[in-house]
């Protein structure tokens, strides 16, 4: 055994430049490789114990919040992330409302506005097209801080996170379930696996045939060589005899906003299939040893799943808020430049 030739005390700024995402939007997880993966996780490990306390690597750089859309979690966590940095926020929450674009400015001419004064832009939006569109004008990196129904990267990258440490830094040959009745709205389960497939994770959908996965995703995934299956209209028996063969299970949650009925209760109407009982999981163990996992986007529904499953093993979506900071700390420095 000789000492390997790369040997050396760990950087957290070799490990943010080696994400080589320095200068660039971050807008579809599969525009990143195996290795950019690797070493932003390896920085947010880096940056956990600072996620409180705070570390000062964007001195003197600004976040600008554009958030078209309602966020807790991510607006939160992205938000603290640059204050955790060392750096300075600017927010506007709704700013549809109030901000120029109430008076007909473009997102376009919004997002050359925030370049002149900030560094790096986490925006929500809620059509995919209009940021495509708006996109060029901006001067700094723009975050996708979930645009339309298509994508949602950080939280996907979260998720991937979450997954990568709760499974000894490794994710290859990782059996993931996605669960919902909607995967046409589903764009946090489309970002995460996006992901799942530049880790070498096994994914398999449980949808209903309905709402199927839009095209734009499935494109993607097949784009970038994903190990996939596909399961359409199972019977809660059915999906409960699925999951038993994977290690994790996400649930996406509803993104129906309350403000259209029709569609949020025909969501929760169907949602009963895909319901997972703390005994499910248990008996699970019991039959084959493993303890699968449970992830969520939040927020949740009562509908969704047994909430007794917060206190158990099987919980890990309360584990994901508790990563969102370090992981964010890492994706904003690294786009920015420490």
């Amino acid at each position: 055994m000789s000492v390997s030739s790369s040997f050396a005390p760990l950087s957290i700024y070799d490990e943010l430049a080696a994400t080589e995402l320095k200068g660039r939007n971050l807008e579809f997880l599969t525009d990143l490789t195996k290795d950019q993966f690797e070493h932003l996780f390896t920085a947010a490990a880096m940056l956990e114990p600072f996620s409180r306390g705070g570390v000062r690597l964007m001195e003197g750089k600004v976040l600008c919040a554009l958030f078209f859309q309602p966020s807790t979690r991510t607006r939160f966590s992205t938000e603290l992330a640059m204050l955790r940095l060392g750096g300075t926020v600017i927010s506007e929450s709704n700013p549809a409302v109030a901000s120029s674009a109430a008076k007909g400015e473009s997102l376009a001419d919004h997002l050359a506005t925030a370049s002149c004064y900030a560094n790096i832009i986490g925006l929500r939006h809620p059509d995919y097209a209009t940021v495509r569109a708006a996109l060029p004008s901006a001067n700094v990196p723009v975050i996708s801080c979930g645009w339309g129904n298509e994508t949602h990267p950080t939280q996907g990258l979260l998720d991937m996170y979450t997954a990568w440490r709760a499974f000894g830094n490794r994710m290859d040959g990782l059996k993931v379930c996605l669960a919902s009745p909607d995967m046409s709205r589903g764009r946090a389960a489309h970002s995460f696996a996006m992901g799942l497939a530049a880790m070498g994770a096994h994914i398999t959908y449980a949808a209903l045939s309905e709402h199927p996965i839009p095209d734009l995703v499935m494109d993607k995934l097949r784009a970038a060589g994903a190990d996939l299956t596909v399961e359409y209209d199972l019977t809660n028996d059915e999906f409960l005899s699925l999951l038993a063969e994977h290690d994790l299970c996400y649930l996406p949650g509803c993104c129906v906003p309350k403000d259209n009925p029709d569609a949020r209760n025909d969501f929760m109407e169907k949602i009963s299939r895909f319901y997972i009982r703390r005994s499910d999981l248990e008996k699970i163990k019991s039959i084959t040893g493993k303890t699968v996992g449970l992830m969520h986007a939040l927020p949740r529904n009562e509908c969704e799943f047994d909430q007794s499953i917060d206190s158990s093993e099987f919980e890990l979506y309360f584990k994901q808020m508790r990563f969102s900071v370090p992981l964010r700390m890492a994706l904003v420095a690294s786009m920015v430049g420490a």
